[in-house]
């Protein structure tokens, strides 16, 4: 019986130098990624901000869209809704604050202005001191008086106000651990091109020199496909699915108050998911090329490749059919991409095994 052939029989390195090279690779992909944890763990508190900020503005068209609605006798229902969801919102930035200074703000804010009748007035002085203060006069029917106070009081019930439409936590640590599971996942996403290289050469060494070439080729389109998809969902598909989801709140009658590590979490996972769809062009590419699906599939079945991007579009989006569409849309042109990538005939390439 003819002995096993050894799985490195055919390398240039020993199966003990295969993994000297692993756990070198390991060493500096983690060094990375612990150097790229410090820096987003420094600036952590500004990443959850800028995280929170969809979420924070989406509050605030929330408010106008209430404030609009004032004075009908029913909301609106659900397509006017749908309707008024894309009119733009009138949520300007008050000069009188922002062209002050912080002291002068809260200054400003303390301020309470109280219009009254000019006539109730001075009757009323009258009353308290008939011989210093005669009866109103007739002229000073229908007159208002314009005066302003300052009110510690006043001031904190505005910043309580205001602090309505910020997300909450439920718990004394959750802002803490939020900061740190949000630091750690940023730190993570900011190391993965240096991991991904380490990890890279280490797999590289195995690979003939064509294999190499279609990484090269299609890797770094993979990273921009997933980076476009992450993106369009955080500029383009979150303000449509969060006013869609915050108005359906006001027209039932409920108040929403926002967890931030739901948030969060929600927040990650949805641009996730559209980082991942949008690398359809180089699974069809994929597909083709190893034989399961040839091209003439692609451009037979394109009406049922229709159907299953629009189920998988509506499953991926917990949302309105506009935020549905939107994802839909830019799958399908992904999938024409696609179909042309795969008309490309691949160059033709020798097997034979050359050491590295």
């Amino acid at each position: 019986m003819a002995p096993s052939k050894d799985l490195f029989d055919d390398s240039v390195m020993t199966f003990g130098e295969h993994l000297e090279v692993l756990r070198t690779h390991l060493i500096r992909a983690i060094m990375g990624l612990v150097i790229a944890c410090c820096v987003t763990l420094y600036y952590g508190e500004g990443i959850v901000r800028f995280i929170r900020e969809p979420i924070s503005a989406a509050l605030q068209r929330a408010q106008a869209r209430v404030k609009q609605n004032e004075g009908r006798e029913k909301p609106p229902g659900f397509w006017e809704g749908m309707y008024r969801q894309w009119l733009p919102i009138d949520t300007p930035e008050d000069p009188e604050l922002t062209e002050r200074t912080p002291e002068e703000q809260e200054r400003f804010l303390r301020t309470v202005t109280l219009s009254i009748p000019a006539d109730q007035l001075v009757a009323q002085l009258h009353e308290l001191a008939p011989s210093a203060f005669s009866l109103p006069k007739e002229d000073l029917t229908g007159k208002m008086l314009t005066l302003t106070s300052q009110s510690e009081e006043m001031l904190a019930i505005r910043k309580s106000v205001k602090r309505l439409d910020d997300p909450v936590t439920l718990n004394v640590q959750e802002a803490f651990f939020t900061y740190f599971k949000v630091s750690l996942i940023s730190g993570l996403v900011l190391a993965s091109p240096w991991v991904i290289y380490q990890l890279w050469l280490f797999v590289a060494a195995g690979l003939y020199p064509h294999e190499r070439k279609y990484v090269y080729r299609y890797l770094p389109m993979s990273i921009i496909l997933f980076l476009v998809g992450i993106f369009f969902c955080y500029f383009a598909v979150f303000p449509t699915v969060l006013d869609f989801l915050l108005d359906y709140n006001v027209r039932i009658g409920l108040t929403a108050q926002i967890r931030i590590s739901e948030w969060i979490s929600f927040a990650v996972t949805m641009p996730l998911m559209f980082g991942i769809s949008f690398q359809l062009p180089l699974v069809m590419l994929f597909l083709q090329r190893i034989g399961i699906f040839p091209l003439e599939a692609y451009r037979e079945q394109r009406r049922m490749a229709i159907l299953v991007i629009a189920i998988v579009s509506m499953l991926l989006t917990p949302s309105d059919p506009f935020s549905m569409l939107l994802m839909m849309l830019p799958l399908l042109a992904l999938y024409e991409l696609g179909v042309w990538l795969c008309s490309f005939k691949p160059e033709t390439e020798s097997t034979e095994i050359q050491p590295v």
